[in-house]
This record gives C-alpha cells, structure tokens and sequence, in this order.
C-alpha cells in the first residue's frame, strides 16, 4: 500500500442547522486517482473547501503527511501541497498565461517585489512539466478551455503539489480534449502526485480512476477499487436507484413531419441542414464542439438567423429572426450554459420559471404575485425540483436543480418543438436519468424534441435516431441501435 498523504477522520459540517457533513472518514494515497462520487447536494463541495482550508470542519481531524492539522488555514493547505483544480479554472481572464500560473508562488512566499522575469521562468519550467506548449505572453481569455485548464494545472503543480483536486474537469472538454487531459493526470500520477476526481460521468471514472468513494446525504455511502465496481453498482450507491441501459426512446406519433428544415445555412457556421423532426420523437444531433451544432439551434429558434433555406411548423413556413418569434410559434430552447445563458442566479426560483410565460401570470397588464407562485409551486412538484422555498434565490439550489428550472420556464410556454442544447452537462446521475424520463414524458404528450449532445450514453439512450454534424454538415443519419457508447464515440472523434 502507498503512503497515506491525506486521511479525514470524522469530519462533520452544518450550516444553519442543516448538516452537510456527518462523520466522514476519507484517505489519499500517494500516486492514485481516487474518484469523489455523489449526488448534487451529497458534500462532495463542503469537503473540497475543507480539504482545501476554505471551511473548518464543525468537529474531526485532518492529517497531511501523518501530521495533524486542526484548524487548517488556505495558506497552510497550499504550503503542504493541496492545490484546487475548480470546474471554472479560477484563471485571471484578463492576465497573461506566466502572471495566472506564477501568481500563487508569489502570494505563498509573501514576495512585496514582482519580477516578471522570475514569474516567466516559473511558468516557463511550470508548462514543460505537462508537455504543454502555451506562449507566455498570451492573454488567458483569449485561449481555448483546454488551455485555460492547462494553465490552472501548471499554476497546481506548482509549490510541490501532492494532491491535486479536479472538480468536474471535463464539463466543458470535447472528447479529444477529455484524451488529452487524461494523458496529464496520468503523467502527474506517474510523478507520484495523488489526485482527487470529482466527476459525474461513468465512463470517466473507469477510464481514470484507481479508487472510488462515494457520498450520499453527507455520509459515506462505500469506498473501494475501481475494479470491484460496474455501472449497475455505481448508480445504485449513488442515486439508490438500479441503473436502466436499455434505450427510453418511444415511437413517433404521426407520419407527418412537425418540424421541417430545409437547405438550411448560416455563413461561417453550417450550411445545406435538412431534416423532419416528428410528433413524440426525440431526435438526437450530435457532434463535438465547433461542429455548427449549437449554431443550428439558435437558428431554428431565432437567436442566430440563417441565411438561407426554409423552416415549416406542421407543413407552414415560418420566419425566425428572433427568440420572440421564436416561442410564437411555438418553439423553445434550452441552452448549453445555463449559468450565463438562462438562468438570473440571484432572482427567485419562481421569477425563473415564470419569466417566458409573464402573460400567463399576468391581469390587465400587471403581474400577479399569487398566480406566479402557484404556477411555480406546480412546477416544483411535477419536477421534483427539490427546494424548501420556491421564493429562494435559484442560486441556492444544486446543478441538476437549477437545470429543472430551466425546463420548467420552456416547458410552461407549451412548445411544440423543444430543442435542449446537452441539457445534462453538469449534473449528477440521478438528476440525469430524472432530466431523461421528463424528455420521454414530453415526447410522449406528443411534443417534438431535439436533443443536441456529444454525451453517447444520453443520445443512444433517449433516441431512436440521430444525426451526426461535422465542419458544419450532417454527415448522415444514423439508428441508435446500431451503436453501442464506444462505437458512437469511435464515430464522433474519427
């Protein structure tokens, strides 16, 4: 057995009364990769900022390399070699790639002179240590994601990193980028630096992880290799519920088309898109990243015109030059970010919901709190949006939560073609497979569904076909029982 370089032993945590944290026991062994799996909501956050020094734990000990650290502080946690890979990289947009990657050596070593000379070595040797090739000088906003992450592991790996904490590091990556990020976590192992993997995504744990442990409500739920786990086991430890690999996708409800595009085109994003989608059928379209996927999205809704080509709503041609014409016939959309895109964090969950459909809440013009609340409080229920008060800011509430929010506000404007831009990104597995019921529960009230995603398992699993885009084109049409997760992946990355 390697060396244990972190072990929590009865860590507990409440805030306001609500306990985030119940005895919890977790150790960390030198050069492995050890998953931290759960449900939103199950701790896995508190105990990063615990291990990090960003909360102290209510009652427990914290022990980094055999020494016990009561009351660990952020400075201390990065002096002994903890350092925090968060989902949104924590990176200064507006710096350099040497400023973003020196900067915490010199907090850490509490340097009153700045020498950009010395930075640049430091981020220089930082760099080579991940075989990655960055200019210095670039400005870190103006990089890709891949290398936005690459400069927050090279700032890591600084001050003798030990143990490196990934907190959903693929969200945003394209396969190719998820290989490559693989080959620099396996690179740091092999230098015997331990990994802490948070991730929602199966695949991504067999494929990384060496040990896997397991959250749920705040306490251990079970701990072990990798190898004794499959999906069954891993989702029933997770969520308490058995794991469905068999496709939800049920059958199309009419021979005639609800939606038609044809010939469609935008400048510079896609051009010739033609395809029919049909009542009660989800049609999958996938593709990496800079495909034209999204593109084709917003212009079916309105949000980015095409330039050529028609689009028709049960057999009438209509004209979408906007979200606004868009939802007035009938159309809705969800997008890929719901942070940025959808969702006004410090309003309530009930002004969220209620934003697309203000006429339905409304008398005379004027809003009416009561009928807000009562429309919101039916949605809460319906999707098992889990919330003590609908009034709460939307903030407040988990990933898969915040999503159901978002399908609430479409779903209440009656569309009769929804298009969901990967609307489980970020979420964990339960809220995955509730978010997946609640598209065949729509499909089947005959409503049509276009679900973009490059996530195989969610494409195979909620449609009956799909279409696959590259450079901006449909390659072809595919049937999804023809393809397994990996053979679809094979596909996507080829």
């Amino acid at each position: 057995m390697s060396e244990c370089l972190l072990e929590l032993k009865g860590i507990y945590k409440s805030f306001g009364g609500v306990k985030a944290l119940q005895d919890i026991y977790l150790q960390v062994f030198a050069g492995e990769v050890l998953c931290l799996a759960g449900e939103n909501g199950c701790g896995k956050s508190t105990l990063i900022k615990i291990i990090s020094g960003f909360y102290r734990p209510d009652q427990g000990s914290i022990f980094l390399n055999g020494k016990e650290h009561a009351q660990m502080q952020l400075r201390e946690a990065i002096r002994e070699g903890i350092q925090i890979v968060y989902q949104d990289f924590s990176v200064f947009p507006n710096l350099t790639v040497y400023e973003n990657i020196a900067v915490n050596t010199m907090v850490v070593n509490r340097r009153k002179i700045v020498r950009r000379k010395e930075m640049m070595t430091i981020a220089g040797q930082a760099l080579e240590k991940l075989g990655a090739d960055i200019p210095l000088h670039a400005i870190v906003e103006d990089l890709s994601v891949a290398n936005k992450q690459l400069v927050a592991i090279a700032r890591a790996i600084l001050n003798n990193a030990k143990i490196i904490v990934f907190d959903e590091p693929t969200s945003a990556l394209t396969g190719k980028e998820v290989k490559e990020l693989f080959k620099v976590i396996r690179s740091l192992k092999e230098q015997g630096i331990s990994i802490l993997f948070v991730s929602h995504k199966l695949d991504e744990m067999f494929d990384i992880c060496d040990r896997i442990s397991i959250l749920s409500n705040g306490k251990n739920v079970i701990d072990g290799p990798i190898s004794d786990f499959d999906k069954k086991k891993l989702v029933y430890y997770m969520t308490g519920k058995e794991y469905q690999e068999k496709s939800l996708a049920g059958k199309v409800q009419s021979s005639s088309p609800l939606l038609e595009v044809e010939n469609l085109g935008l400048e510079g994003y896609f051009k010739n898109i033609s395809f029919q989608v049909y009542p009660g059928e989800v049609l999958g379209i996938t593709g990496l990243l800079g495909s034209g996927r999204t593109e084709l999205a917003k212009a079916i809704y309105g949000l980015l015109p095409a330039d050529t080509g028609t689009i028709r709503i049960e057999g009438k041609e209509i004209t979408v030059r906007s979200a606004a014409q868009g939802l007035a016939n009938h159309i809705s959309y969800v997008p890929e970010d719901r942070l940025t895109e959808a969702l006004f964090m410090e309003q309530s969950i009930t002004g969220n919901i209620v934003l697309q459909s203000i006429k339905k809440v409304s008398q005379n013009g004027m809003f009416q709190k009561p009928e807000a609340g009562k429309q919101a409080a039916h949605w809460v229920e319906h999707l098992h949006i889990k919330t003590q008060e609908p009034e709460n800011p939307v903030s407040t509430l988990s990933g898969g939560n915040q999503q159901k929010v978002v399908l609430a506000r479409n779903l209440m404007s009656n569309p009769k073609l929804l298009i969901l831009n990967c609307p489980t990104v970020g979420v964990d597995i339960g809220s995955k497979m509730e978010i997946s019921l609640l598209i065949q529960q729509v499909a089947k009230e005959g409503m049509a569904v276009i679900l973009i995603s490059d996530d195989p398992d969610e494409i195979l699993t909620n449609c009956r076909r799909f279409l696959m885009m590259k450079n901006g084109k449909i390659q072809q049409e595919y049937k999804s029982s023809d393809y397994t997760d990996s053979t679809l992946y094979a596909e996507l990355i080829r």
